[in-house]
């Protein structure tokens, strides 16, 4: 199962980011270590959201997005966590 962590993000959150990049790929980067986040990124023109894939129970991602400082410093105005069903690619389920 995938999970897909969406941001909405905040009209400044590229000045805003410079401060708290380093700590946020950390952060990233080690869920990826694990096995738990498989991508991550922030969609561009305009940069108002950004999308992480996950192979991890949702208290991982959950507990990710609280541990965050784009969240915990508001360059994240919303987000959520919605299952993807995968239908095409190598960790298909088709229904």
């Amino acid at each position: 199962m995938h999970l897909l962590l969406e941001y909405s993000l905040v009209p400044d959150y590229l000045q805003r980011r410079v401060a708290l990049r380093d700590e946020h790929l950390a952060l990233a980067r080690a869920a990826h270590e694990r096995g738990e986040l498989l991508l991550a990124g922030a969609l561009p023109d305009p940069f108002d959201r950004a999308l992480l894939v996950w192979t991890a129970p949702r208290e991982v991602v959950e507990r990710f997005a609280a541990q965050d400082p784009y969240v915990r410093h508001g360059l994240v105005s919303a987000w959520t966590v919605r299952e993807w069903n995968v239908v095409v690619g190598g960790a298909a389920t088709p229904r």
